[in-house]
């Protein structure tokens, strides 16, 4: 995906392509290297890791945003954090093939046709006509919301800071509470930034708003749904269906609820995961070393 003979004769280079679960495992793995690039936020450093990682010197986060790496303690530590460039279209593909994979029942029917099994066993939910209801209405939100007109839904979306004029210049219409959304809308896709205003944002409750014949989409961060009351609408019926590329713990445990709840897509964590979001991040964690090597870090992210 880059060019590390750029920085090969001042580097020894070293891939780990295995989850480190642990930090322990991390400081077993990493421990001895001065710079270290991690993928996403698949792995926290925490004050307590960076204390048990003393020669690290520069930190590489794919994208310019990592929540899972503490700023201010990467700070006291002597630790550069330094980011790369990062495309949201990956994640508004992802978004689009799980709700039409949940419209038309793409892997159930998919399934049965390679395992000799019935044909045309289901019955698809239509998308034109249909209201899509958009928990967030940013960069990601907004090319979501673009798809669904063009597919002819109606697009709709809410959030707390969400104005009139922002949504309208989406060609969206602003949704008057959270309630009404969800309570109007046949498609449910979440598109918020997890916070601790958005954390558990969508509870039994909120699930219990909508409509059975419903689909709830979160490509997000997993923790705005309460992942226990996602679980029991899957089973009671509350909604159609659910797709989720996010999940509180990952890889996701081998026994989790959700790997066998009924009318459930779920993908590992796949939505910046293609070939120009990589080719993007290896190359920037390239040119991140080259400038931290020459004194001038670049792309710095700070508290």
């Amino acid at each position: 995906m880059a060019d590390w003979t750029r920085v090969g004769t001042d580097v020894e280079v070293r891939s780990l392509q295995r989850h480190l679960p642990t930090e322990d495992a991390v400081v077993a793995a990493a421990g001895d290297c001065e710079i270290v690039v991690a993928m996403r936020e698949r792995t926290p450093f925490t004050d307590t890791l960076f204390a048990r990682l003393p020669q690290l010197r520069l930190l590489i986060t794919s994208g310019m945003r990592n929540a899972s790496i503490d700023l201010a303690a990467a700070a006291r530590h002597g630790v550069t954090v330094c980011g790369t460039a990062s495309n949201s279209e990956p994640p508004v593909e992802l978004t689009w093939a799980i709700i039409l994979g949940l419209a038309r029942n793409v892997v159930r029917e998919s399934n049965a046709l390679r395992d000799a099994g019935p044909w045309q066993s289901t019955l698809g939910a239509d998308l034109y006509g249909r209201r899509l209801g958009l928990l967030g209405l940013g960069k990601i939100g907004t090319k979501v919301a673009r798809v669904g007109q063009a597919f002819g839904m109606d697009v709709a979306a809410w959030s707390e800071n969400l104005t009139e004029a922002r949504a309208a210049a989406a060609g969206v219409t602003l949704a008057p509470s959270k309630e009404e959304l969800l309570e109007s809308s046949d498609f449910v896709s979440v598109h918020l930034v997890l916070g601790d205003r958005t954390r558990g944002l969508i509870g039994a409750d909120d699930i219990r708003r909508m409509r059975s014949t419903a689909y709830l989409v979160n490509t997000s961060r997993a923790a705005i749904v309460d992942q226990d009351a996602l679980v029991r609408a899957l089973h009671d019926g509350w909604i159609a269906g659910a797709g989720a590329d996010v999940f509180e713990t990952e890889p996701l445990p081998a026994d989790h609820p959700l790997r066998t709840a009924p009318n459930f897509l779920g993908l590992p964590h796949l939505g910046y995961v293609s070939r120009r979001n990589y080719e993007g991040y290896f190359e920037g964690a390239v040119e991140d070393i080259e400038a931290f090597l020459a004194g001038s870090p670049v792309r710095t992210l700070t508290t």
